[in-house]
């Protein structure tokens, strides 16, 4: 599993605040990190989710888009499915994965900085607060990492405390713990 080509991903922003064009198909798949549920929107790739169980995949996803009908469609989104698995199990992926992220102002711009750590990288919450001239609003970016629906896409998992150690990660610290260390042993194997 690597976790560092980004270019794999299309970033297609909606206008801040506005909701997501349903329905919301949805498939479920699993990697080396469990479970993965994928939701498409009529635009893109709407969320991944990584877990254990698949049901519980599927309650994150009725909570993230209330109001939305969602429709199990593992048929019709086996490519993409497949893409996200193989994108997460071995950094590679057949074609680009087109994203559809909603969320604030201020969230997009968190995750647009997220896009910019280098795979093998961290940052701290303070670090992208003041990238962004931000330097009070450190909770506000912990709030926007965890607002995240876009797992591994997005990599709020290269955020961590000032002091550099691991913190929260809406689909477990373990998981935050493997993806980077596999990133960092990538990063020295590509430097090497």
């Amino acid at each position: 599993m690597k976790t560092g080509s980004i270019s794999t991903f299309k970033y297609n922003f909606r206008a801040p605040g506005s909701q997501v064009k349903g329905p919301i198909r949805f498939a479920v798949g699993r990697t080396v990190l469990g479970n993965v549920i994928v939701g498409r929107s009529q635009r893109g790739i709407c969320a991944i989710f990584l877990g254990e169980e698949a049901q519980a995949l599927r309650d994150q996803l009725v909570a993230a888009f209330p109001g939305i009908e969602l429709r199990a469609d593992q048929a019709a989104l086996e490519s993409e499915l497949n893409q996200v698995v193989a994108f997460i199990d071995k950094d590679t992926s057949e074609g680009v994965i087109d994203l559809d992220i909603g969320g604030t102002v201020f969230q997009q711009k968190v995750w647009q900085a997220l896009c910019g750590i280098p795979a093998g990288k961290t940052r701290s919450y303070g670090d992208v607060a003041r990238d962004l001239g931000v330097p009070e609003a450190v909770r506000a970016v912990a709030g926007a990492c965890a607002a995240n629906v876009l797992a591994i896409a997005i990599p709020c998992h290269r955020v961590v405390r000032s002091d550099g150690s691991i913190s929260g990660y809406r689909w477990g610290v373990e998981r935050k713990r493997v993806l980077l260390a596999e990133e960092a042993a990538r990063a020295v194997e590509f430097a090497g």
